[in-house]
């Protein structure tokens, strides 16, 4: 009955978000804020907090809100200080903006669009931005992507953005938002000036990437695939069709293309020990393995190590590595930067910087995938 209740909730969000196209983002989820200033930019602004009464907020008016004995206090300009269990600020002009800082510093200074709520749980505020879907994803190119790039690569990533968002949209259904702003779900520090994203991302509105059933992919990218990427098996222990290992001449001489790191030998024989390793009279150099292509497994005859789980345990920037012992130490010779599943961000770059269009770019990276309007996908076309 539970899982039913959630499943008509994510319909629900589904259908509110296409008509009204907007993303309920719980912002600076991972800071604990217990203060915070909301300053209109632009615009106008209402604070509602639900007793038929609303206070105008406009003009570079700030609103000061701080929790206190599990209540939410506020304070603007023109009106006396009160307490809450909940409030919203919401836009009144549909091109509202506002900036944000959060525990007194001012070095976390965001400017967002669209309507705030602010909600009190455990002594924490819990801010959630209901923000315009394009404007949403134009921030997460901008976070995930950087300013600066070609605006076919910045097609690529905000298709890529915004099937993630789609995908995802359940997510935090149970907390009353759709996604948070960190890592664990898309990065978003909020919306950008930079016209070149948002062009980006205007001129791919509603556009996803869907595999051969018209299900909505795994929307997986890294920084740097070292010039062959993964399939997604040897990653997640999941395989899907459309992660295929590619063989990419374009970004072996990016930044993130090589890199190396050394320990003494004395660390690398007690971690292989450590880890069920027997030397048995054999010499340092029996440490060396080359993996000219990608390989699941670091080996010394019958012994093993998953190169992920050796990445994991010395902070390496990828599994793509050889290890070579010279002298006292054991070097790290490395390729790419990040997991290697999906579309290599310093490939695309290129391939952006050659000409190549954002659908080819993803059709490079992503085997066999069709770019359609959302409306497409198999899950709208199931249940909505």
């Amino acid at each position: 009955m539970f899982r039913k209740l959630l499943i008509i909730q994510f319909l629900l969000i589904l259908i509110s978000g296409f008509v009204s196209g907007q993303v309920r983002v719980r912002i600076f989820a991972d800071k604990k804020p217990s203060s915070a200033v909301f300053t209109v930019i632009r615009g106008k602004y209402e604070l509602d907090v639900y007793d038929g009464k609303s206070v105008p907020v406009s003009g570079d008016e700030t609103v000061i809100l701080a929790m206190y004995n599990d209540k939410i206090a506020v304070k603007t300009r023109n009106s006396k200080s009160f307490m809450c269990d909940s409030l919203t600020l919401k836009g009144l002009t549909g091109d509202d903006k506002f900036s944000f800082r959060i525990n007194g510093g001012s070095q976390i200074r965001q400017n967002y669009g669209g309507d705030l709520q602010c909600l009190s749980d455990l002594g924490v505020l819990v801010l959630i931005n209901n923000c315009d879907i394009e404007q949403y994803i134009a921030g997460v190119v901008r976070t995930e992507g950087g300013p600066g790039k070609n605006i076919e690569f910045l097609k690529s990533q905000a298709v890529l953005a915004r099937t993630y968002m789609y995908e995802h949209l359940d997510r935090h259904t149970i907390d009353r938002y759709n996604l948070c702003d960190n890592t664990h779900c898309q990065a978003f520090n909020g919306i950008t000036d930079d016209s070149l994203i948002n062009k980006a991302a205007l001129e791919t509105r509603g556009l996803v990437i869907l595999d051969r059933d018209s299900t909505m992919v795994i929307s997986a990218f890294h920084s740097n695939c070292g010039g062959e990427t993964s399939i997604s098996e040897d990653v997640w222990l999941s395989g899907h069709s459309y992660f295929k290992k590619i063989i990419d001449p374009y970004c072996v001489n990016s930044y993130n293309a090589t890199w190396k790191k050394s320990i003494p030998l004395s660390e690398w024989e007690a971690y292989l020990k450590n880890s069920g390793f027997v030397a048995n009279g054999k010499t340092p150099n029996s440490y060396n393995f080359s993996q000219i292509s990608r390989q699941n497994d670091y080996k010394i005859d019958s012994f093993s190590l998953p190169f992920r789980q050796i990445r994991n345990d010395f902070n390496l920037r990828s599994s793509f590595f050889s290890v070579l012992r010279e002298g006292d130490s054991i070097i790290f010779k490395g390729r790419g930067y990040g997991h290697g599943v999906g579309l290599c961000q310093e490939g695309a770059m290129v391939m952006a910087a050659r000409g190549f269009k954002y659908d080819v770019i993803i059709k490079f990276y992503y085997s066999g995938v069709t770019i359609a309007d959302i409306k497409n996908s198999k899950i709208v076309k199931n249940d909505l």
